[in-house]
């Protein structure tokens, strides 16, 4: 179970702090890779955190189970936090 669904059964409807990692993956052309979700908007591949990850293995999961690529060597961008 995802641990944000864990969380859930425990505060209810509460604000929680949900960490995560999105990934800017460019090809050769410096065209970025997004992907369609299913409200229809386009995104970068990324997700949420599970409990014991860091925020490079969530990277990693996220955009292999998104997409099917294996990245390596990420680099940190910038961190953003509140609304």
């Amino acid at each position: 179970m995802e641990y944000y669904k864990y969380l859930r059964q425990y505060v209810g409807h509460r604000p929680i702090i949900l960490p995560g990692s999105n990934v800017i993956i460019l090809n050769h052309q410096n065209e970025v890779l997004l992907q369609k979700r299913h409200d229809g908007y386009w995104g970068l591949p990324g997700g949420l955190m599970d409990l014991g990850e860091s925020f490079e293995e969530v990277a990693k999961r996220e955009v292999f189970e998104e997409t099917g690529l294996v990245v390596e060597n990420l680099t940190l961008l910038n961190i953003f936090s509140g609304y």
